[in-house]
């Protein structure tokens, strides 16, 4: 119901932008900012907050179906949890309408610095139902939806990004990020594939000519696994920013510059998690990806079979001590 959403609604600040974590400012600092990546199942408050911890400058929510998120309380309910420690944070939607797509802008705009349209999934359940990488071949689509949301929010420190992937012809590439940055959006991410490649090479010479022919601020994504190799790509790309996903996962530490998870962030995740009520599956799933670098083959298979909160308490306890 259209009615429900007043323009005003989004004037409000967030807690975010009055303490000045505005990204598009972060973005023009000169430094390399360090961003989170949207991850399916694994970029809730609880992972957020834990990189937060430890010199991650941005996050993403995982990303949100906008017309499920539109319809549905539970939806909502489920797929977006925040507090006030939590900025700045943009939230990730798979959209394919402008006007769905600037209502679930509406719902989140009072909590959050911003949204950013995924263009850049490639599963095929996303494809079919015409969100994520497909998006990349429909410019005018992803224009009217930037320009829909710069319309229906009424807060102009609201971002609208959109990440993408790359084509095989890059000038087409090159030409939707034209397209977009003409109708106002804050900034892209580029993930240096393109929609087939998995676990090819990272193009970055890609991100660096559609940076060169750019005036909005550009992220690199792809295959970062360290501090160093982050601030690598970042100087090579000419950037503004880069962005990490399994990187983060196998070490949540790693922008403070952790070569691996070091033992601290272990028990910090243990915290984090306890208090915001993380479900057991999410929890140990983390702790497994955290601990893939520094335990053996045997203590995998024991850690790995764990059922409880409980039984993993007590393995980390007689292991690492507290």
């Amino acid at each position: 119901n259209k009615s429900v959403f007043m323009k005003s609604d989004c004037i409000q600040t967030t807690i975010c932008q009055e303490t000045k974590k505005d990204p598009i400012e972060m973005f023009h600092s000169g430094q390399l900012v360090k961003v989170c990546a949207p991850m399916v199942r694994y970029s809730k408050l609880a992972f957020r907050t834990l990189v937060r911890k430890y010199s991650c400058d941005l996050c993403y929510t995982p990303m949100i179906v906008a017309a499920d998120f539109v319809r549905s309380i539970k939806a909502r309910d489920s797929e977006f949890t925040t507090n006030q420690g939590d900025c700045p944070l943009i939230v990730q939607f798979a959209a394919n309408d402008a006007s769905l797509l600037s209502d679930a802008a509406r719902i989140v705009c009072p909590y959050a610095n911003g949204i950013d349209i995924n263009c850049g999934c490639p599963q095929r359940w996303a494809m079919a139902e015409g969100y994520g990488a497909c998006l990349i071949n429909k410019p005018e689509l992803v224009q009217d939806m930037v320009k829909q949301v710069r319309n229906q929010v009424g807060n102009p420190r609201f971002s609208v990004s959109i990440k993408i992937r790359i084509h095989d012809d890059l000038s087409r590439t090159v030409d939707l990020c034209r397209k977009a940055e003409a109708t106002g959006v804050s900034w892209i991410t580029v993930h240096g594939r393109t929609t087939e490649e998995r676990h090819q090479p990272v193009h970055y010479d890609a991100i660096k000519i559609i940076k060169e022919n750019m005036s909005i601020p550009v992220i690199a994504n792809g295959d970062i696994r360290s501090l160093k190799e982050a601030e690598n790509v970042w100087q090579n790309t000419g950037t503004d920013g880069v962005m990490v996903a399994r990187g983060l996962l196998a070490n949540p530490a790693m922008f403070a510059g952790f070569e691996e998870t070091p033992l601290k962030c272990i028990w910090d995740w243990v915290d984090i998690a306890l208090e915001l009520g993380t479900p057991y599956m999410c929890f140990h799933q983390h702790l497994m990806y955290m601990m893939e670098k520094i335990t053996s083959r045997q203590e995998k298979r024991v850690f790995n079979a764990l059922s409880s909160t409980s039984a993993v308490l007590d393995y980390l306890t007689d292991h690492y001590g507290i």
